[in-house]
């Protein structure tokens, strides 16, 4: 098989292995946003969960678990009574704060404000007679 004479090198040009690397672990929804809320503070896991609107526990447990794996933060217990779970991150988590303001500074100008769910405190037609 003959190579093209015309290929242009620049169309095999491949995503960057770090971005790729960092949209695996940051992509994945609600890892951002935890790592938003621990940019300012450390937080207790009950802390997180309120700060998240529509995260599970479930999926914040494990969100947490693959941040830590990763290096980004640290679970901490705080002894008790009552025993309680803290989360911070470490310097590589802590390092993303200026990657993380920029994207939202982007957002801010870029991506337009989500639209209110359609319908939410309207009554529908069938319920307008009950």
């Amino acid at each position: 098989m003959a190579v093209d004479e015309n290929h242009d090198g620049a169309a095999c040009k491949r995503v960057d292995d770090g971005i790729t690397r960092v949209f695996q672990l940051l992509g994945k929804r609600w890892s951002g946003p935890i790592v938003a809320v621990l940019v300012d503070q450390p937080a207790h896991f009950a802390d997180l969960r309120r700060a998240i609107p529509g995260i599970s526990e479930r999926m914040l447990s494990d969100r947490l678990a693959e941040l830590g794996a990763a290096g980004l933060l640290l679970r901490e217990v705080d002894e008790g009574p009552p025993l309680r779970v803290s989360y911070r991150l470490t310097e590589a988590g802590a390092a993303l704060e200026p990657a993380l303001r920029e994207l939202g500074e982007w957002a801010k100008t870029h991506l337009p404000e989500a639209e209110p769910c359609a319908g939410v405190g309207r009554k529908r037609p069938a319920d307008a007679t009950a």
